[in-house]
């Protein structure tokens, strides 16, 4: 698969798809003309990575976390790190949750100015 066939499968830039090239978290063959060709499996790798990347993880990590992804297990060394990271993950999802709760509030508001909104108080 092509460059642009993938980025336009993933809903990635080309430049997207070269970046992860440079940190080593996707690998291309290059074909005798030098373009780019990528298995099928990098559509769902390139979703992994912004889904890594949107969590919050850098490219170190991220780098780490693919090939334990690919095994189904994590290293002992790793293991502490990504478990510090879900525990970081958990409390932005409370941050969040908080943040939505006050928008609904908002919104009732805004619908019905004798609405009960507990969440601005």
């Amino acid at each position: 698969m092509r460059i642009g066939e993938v980025a336009e499968k993933a809903g990635v830039s080309v430049r997207a798809l070269r970046y992860y090239e440079e940190q080593d978290l996707l690998q291309a063959c290059r074909s005798s003309g030098g373009q780019r060709q990528y298995c099928e499996t990098a559509v769902p790798r390139v979703r992994l990575i912004q889904q890594l990347y949107a969590a919050g993880l850098p490219s170190r990590v991220v780098r780490q976390v693919l090939p334990c992804v690919d095994a189904g297990e994590a290293h002992p060394a790793l293991l502490g790190q990504l478990e510090a990271e879900r525990v970081r993950i958990d409390a932005r999802i409370t941050e969040l949750l908080a943040v939505r709760d006050r928008l609904d509030d908002v919104i009732a508001l805004t619908r019905d100015p004798n609405a009960d909104c507990s969440h601005l108080e």
